[in-house]
């Protein structure tokens, strides 16, 4: 019997694939979340356990901005890869303040487990997508619980990141695009983690990449693996993401294999997205495909 109950909302032919939505009610965050999965090609014609990618997208977003916008399903179909796109915060709770900004609340999950009031009830993110939605993909769809894989973008990024350090054993490895990289000093993270998580900033730490890496001890032998790129004209570089941070606390740590790639001329949204998340796909690809 099936403990992950899904429904599929939409369906539409990509790339000789199937772009597909889902609703299902969550626990966590008690209420009804959509995600988004992509399969590729073959996966109607063959019982093998497919790679899954899990796309963790940004501030503002739904588990449809990455589909629509990256043009990730020419990729994923070359790679046969599966590809889970959830959204970014509970809907529909309307805690005070909710809705009233872009970098807080709804849309910006910031894919933590909320600690402090009324947000501890429901922003849940962080387990949301390591026991519901990973519980809900494995059980529903033909993909390996050996070979999977993280990446994001921004506040995604982030999540990616933290989600990955804290569970080495559960991803093969990671990528991000311009995350929040040190979000304990960062302007977006100082004011989400002290409404979610309150002003004792001892409790930030392990929602931070960049503290995590400091302390981070590989679960083998070899180091885990990441790929992390920032275009040097993004705006939010100095205030917001910190990248560098990030990147010199991963250097540092012998059980942290960090490629870093700048990325002349570019900003921080879709087209610098789209312009280098092939190079992504290849990455993960070495890893689990």
């Amino acid at each position: 019997m099936a403990t992950h109950k899904i429904t599929e909302t939409a369906r539409q032919k990509y790339y000789g694939g199937d772009q597909c939505s889902y609703e299902h009610y969550s626990e966590e965050l008690n209420c009804k979340m959509n995600f988004a999965v992509y399969l590729p090609p073959s996966y109607s014609t063959t019982s093998d356990k497919f790679p899954v990618l899990f796309f963790l997208s940004g501030l503002t977003c739904t588990h449809e901005n990455f589909t629509l916008k990256s043009g990730m399903q020419r990729l994923a179909a070359k790679h046969e890869m599966v590809v889970i796109s959830p959204d970014t915060s509970p809907r529909g709770s309307d805690h005070p303040g909710e809705h009233e900004d872009w970098d807080f609340g709804s849309g910006a999950g910031f894919y933590l487990d909320a600690s402090n009031g009324p947000w501890s009830s429901n922003y849940r993110m962080y387990s949301y997508i390591t026991k519901e939605l990973l519980g809900a993909v494995t059980e529903n769809f033909n993909v390996s619980e050996e070979r999977r894989a993280l990446s994001g973008h921004s506040m995604g990024g982030h999540g990616s990141l933290v989600i990955f350090l804290r569970n080495p054993d559960m991803f093969k490895c990671v990528t991000a695009l311009a995350p929040i990289s040190n979000p304990s000093n960062g302007e977006w993270g100082v004011k989400a983690f002290s409404n979610y998580l309150g002003e004792d900033k001892e409790l930030w730490s392990v929602w931070d990449a960049t503290e995590l890496a400091k302390q981070f001890n590989s679960p083998g032998e070899k180091p885990v693996n990441m790929l992390v790129c920032q275009g040097d004209k993004d705006k939010f570089l100095e205030k917001e993401l910190l990248t560098q941070n990030f990147i010199d606390a991963a250097e540092e740590n012998p059980g942290i294999n960090v490629e870093y790639r700048v990325r002349e001329g570019y900003d921080h949204f879709y087209p610098y997205i789209a312009s280098f998340l092939h190079e992504h796909f290849e990455f993960v690809a070495k890893f689990i495909c």
